[in-house]
């Protein structure tokens, strides 16, 4: 039992499952756990999924080319995969053109971000 809670936990935790259910109901059924729940928990099916990218392959190039950042660190690899807690620090580097445009488009482009 011990076991089953700690894999739950985990799995809910990574952002497989929505729910910590029992073993039982996720092993069988329409519930059961894929390779494709794991791939949806790639960084660039969450940049799409958040609206940062419009399609896969323009967040895949994102990523490779060093725009995005998880947290503090700087992520080059579009299979990392983003738990529940850190979808919410997913952003774009600051040194990026990206960043500067989005802050343009929505007025928000400081006068010192402009010099620089």
């Amino acid at each position: 039992m011990q076991m089953s809670r700690a894999l739950l936990e985990k799995l809910y935790n990574i952002g497989v499952i929505s729910s910590q259910e029992s073993l039982a109901k996720l092993a069988g059924g329409e519930k059961r756990i894929s390779v494709s729940w794991f791939c949806r928990r790639r960084l660039a099916t969450v940049l799409v999924k958040l609206k940062y990218c419009e399609r896969l392959k323009q967040a895949v190039t994102f990523i490779e080319k060093g725009h995005v950042r998880v947290g503090p660190e700087t992520i080059t690899d579009p299979a990392y995969l983003v738990t529940r807690n850190m979808e919410n620090f997913i952003t774009w580097v600051d040194e990026s053109k990206i960043k500067r445009k989005v802050l343009a488009y929505n007025d928000q482009l400081d006068d010192y971000d402009v010099m620089a």
